[in-house]
């Protein structure tokens, strides 16, 4: 399992980013430590492996979906390990073609995220994957999304959860968190 001590003392601390009163928790140091990011998808790894695929009706994990941007840098590898397909969900106006709307309101405003209508198949089983869990409301979208393309979301993956937000609670689908803050 990952040194959870390790991975935390290589995340940046920027207070009032992106605006006053925000602590913002930047991931991008762990980047610079390949040893690092071997520890997080092996960790990832072994929770999809020892708690999410034996809860699956298919015993596998179909779709890795990875929420814009952050969750592009590990969901392609981690996609690639599981022998699944990776989607990704954006920002609106970022994909071409037909796309599966969900609006969400941040900590700091309101959003919409896009998903390809092609992207899921009904009944395939997915993995949703970000940087950072606050208040739940982009990954809360990003399940919308998938159950309106008839997929079902196994489990949500996070590298560090914002606990006293309470975002996981507001999921449809369990929750893994390396880095508890």
């Amino acid at each position: 399992m990952a040194s959870i001590a390790h991975l935390k003392s290589l995340l940046g601390v920027h207070p009032d980013f992106p605006q006053k009163g925000i602590v913002f928790l930047d991931i991008f140091p762990l980047f610079r430590d390949p040893v690092a990011i071997e520890e997080l998808l092996t960790a990832f790894n072994q929770h999809i492996f020892s708690s999410v695929i034996p809860q699956s009706p298919s015993r596998k994990v179909d779709v890795v979906v990875g929420l814009d941007a952050r969750g592009f840098l590990l969901g392609p590898i981690l996609a690639m390990r599981l022998g699944a397909a990776f989607v990704p969900v954006r920002k609106a106006g970022k994909l071409p073609g037909k796309c599966a709307v969900a609006e969400y309101k941040k900590e700091y405003g309101v959003d919409r995220f896009e998903m390809q209508e092609d992207a899921i198949k009904p009944g395939q089983t997915v993995v949703v994957i970000d940087d950072l869990i606050a208040t739940g409301g982009s990954a809360k979208a990003a399940g919308e999304l998938i159950a309106k393309l008839g997929g079902k979301t196994l489990a949500y993956l996070f590298i560090v959860e914002i606990e006293f937000l309470k975002g996981s609670q507001v999921l449809d689908a369990p929750t893994f968190s390396l880095i508890k803050d």
